[in-house]
This record gives C-alpha cells, sequence and structure tokens, in this order.
C-alpha cells in the first residue's frame, strides 16, 4: 500500500513527484539546459524549482494514484516516458541542424579539424558547432523554448498520470521526424554544397587538363573561402527557415506528438 504522504495539508508529495518526473527528463535533454557545462546540481534545483510551480497549476486528482507499490512504480515509469519523448523530439530537431554543419565542414576540409562540443561532450566540426550554436540563439530568440514548456503545461491537461498508452502511430511518427532530420540537414547546405561539388569537379578537370598544377594544395584554401563565403551569404535564407522549422516544431509537438501517447 502506498500512502498519501503530506508535508503540509497543502502540498501533496505524490502530486510533486509526478510532476517532477515528467518535467526532469525535459530539462536534462532541452538544448542550452541539457549542456554538460551546467552542473547536474544546477539541473537538479532547476528541476525541483519547475515542479514547484507547476505544483499549483497542474491538478492532479489523488484518487488516479495506485494503491499498490507495482503501479505506483508503472506511473512513475510512464511519467517519465512522456517527458523523455517530449525532450527526445527536441534533440532530434538540433541534431538536423548540427548534421547540416557537419556535412558542410566535411566537404570543406575541416573534418581534421574537430573540436569539443562543449553542450555534449563530444567531437564535432566547427562548421556545426556553428550551426548549433547559430540555431540555439535563433531558438531563443523567437522563444522556441516557451512552445516546449507550454506544450508540458499541456501534456498534463491531455495526460493525466498513469495514463500513458503509446499509439500505433507514434513509432511511425518518430520515424518520420528522423527522415526530416535529414532532410532538413540536406536544405540548409543544398545551396553550399552545390558549389563546393562544381568546384571539386573543376578542379578534377583541372588536374586531367593540367598535371603540373598541385590540385591538392590548390583544392583546401579554395573550398575553404568559397565555404565560407557562400554559407555567409546563406545566413539571410536560413533565419527565416530556422524559425519556421522551431515554430512548426512545436505546434507538432503540442497537437501531433501529444495526442499519440494517449488512446
Amino acid at each position: 500500500m502506498i500512502p498519501n504522504f503530506s508535508l503540509w495539508p497543502f502540498f501533496p508529495i505524490q502530486s510533486w513527484i509526478f510532476i517532477l518526473m515528467r518535467v526532469a527528463p525535459i530539462l536534462f535533454l532541452m538544448p542550452l539546459f541539457g549542456s554538460k557545462n551546467i552542473p547536474n546540481r544546477l539541473k537538479a534545483a532547476m528541476t525541483l524549482v519547475l515542479s514547484f510551480i507547476l505544483l499549483p497549476v497542474v491538478r492532479v486528482e489523488p484518487s488516479s494514484f495506485p494503491s499498490e507499490i507495482f503501479g505506483f512504480l508503472f506511473f512513475l515509469f510512464s511519467e517519465f516516458m512522456i517527458g523523455f519523448l517530449l525532450g527526445l523530439f527536441i534533440r532530434l530537431i538540433f541534431a538536423g541542424i548540427q548534421l547540416a554543419g557537419e556535412f558542410i565542414g566535411f566537404q570543406m576540409g575541416f573534418g581534421i579539424a574537430n573540436v569539443i562540443d562543449p553542450q555534449s561532450g563530444t567531437d564535432t566540426t566547427l562548421i556545426a558547432q556553428f550551426h548549433y550554436l547559430l540555431g540555439l540563439l535563433i531558438f531563443l530568440s523567437i522563444d522556441g523554448h516557451h512552445w516546449f514548456l507550454r506544450a508540458l503545461i499541456r501534456s498534463f491537461d491531455l495526460l493525466s498520470p498513469g495514463e500513458f498508452s503509446p499509439q500505433k502511430g507514434l513509432f511511425p511518427f518518430f520515424l518520420e521526424v528522423c527522415g526530416k532530420m535529414f532532410l532538413t540537414a540536406i536544405k540548409i547546405v543544398a545551396p553550399i554544397m552545390v558549389i563546393l561539388i562544381l568546384v571539386q569537379m573543376a578542379m578534377g578537370l583541372i588536374a586531367r587538363t593540367v598535371p603540373q598544377v598541385n590540385v591538392l594544395l590548390s583544392s583546401f584554401p579554395l573550398t575553404i573561402s568559397l565555404g565560407l563565403i557562400f554559407l555567409g551569404l546563406s545566413m539571410d535564407l536560413l533565419w527565416p527557415y530556422l524559425r519556421n522549422l522551431f515554430e512548426e516544431s512545436g505546434k507538432g509537438l503540442v497537437f501531433t506528438l501529444l495526442p499519440l501517447m494517449k488512446r
């Protein structure tokens, strides 16, 4: 049996635990907040504070709590999965942006000049890190994080504790999101990749027609210069595209992903 513990009459500890289990994976997976530069103690403190803030807003009926320990643990796991899937959706969107930078950096010859990504702690190219930070700035400038916090609050209206019941379309939805991750990367890098491929083709023709030219040494500064030039020219197109991408992702989070978690 699970007793209905309370620290005081107006603070039901069980409701707070359910809110905490849903909030924690989102904060630990959300860009910027999920960075390894932020200490885990600070992340845990933010999770506790946000859970306290949501406690008077979120209505959790005490009658919905199971009385058995195994049912209680299952409820905690279901709450964790809801937050995990919401956070995973966010990470896939930013993975597409970072993948675009990986494509460009590899084509420009930056594949051997990797740096440590402070957000994830993994090796990444300079251009990929630039795209990720640029996407993060755009995400914060258009208040994209508000969409995901709104989706978190909306999830408590649609999915009460223990109501997590994934539909058949949930797995195909994430497969589609993974496919769109590559499509997003291709859309971002398409103008630059076309130029760099044409440059490589031109250098190949020069190597065949004028063997005296050292194509290997000439191609590195040329591809890097043209890549940086067209990367700067594509910034005007990147801003509206990423803005629409984040807005559509926020709407898909609220109106598509959440309904797929409940029958």
